[in-house]
């Protein structure tokens, strides 16, 4: 099912947002619909408490780990075996 949005625009941003549709040879309507998807699909997925929470979580693990500088060193060599 659509809906209908109405938003209401000073006459020189209604103007600019004609013009970008133009020039990407689109109607105002189409434009409006891809700005908005763009900025939806900017937005996180989940809430910022979520990922902290997840961090947390993560951190609370010990696993074995080379230092660091042998690790670089051992991809460094894997590189250079082509």
């Amino acid at each position: 099912m659509s809906k209908r949005l109405q938003v209401i625009l000073e006459d020189d941003e209604m103007r600019e947002i004609q013009r970008l549709a133009r020039q990407q040879r689109t109607t105002v309507a189409e434009w409006v619909r891809r700005a908005l998807r763009a900025m939806r699909q900017r937005q996180p997925s989940e809430s910022s408490e979520k990922k902290i929470q997840a961090l947390r979580a993560a951190v609370r693990h010990s696993f074995p780990a080379e230092d660091i500088g042998v690790m670089l060193k051992q991809i460094e060599s894997g590189y250079q075996k082509d």
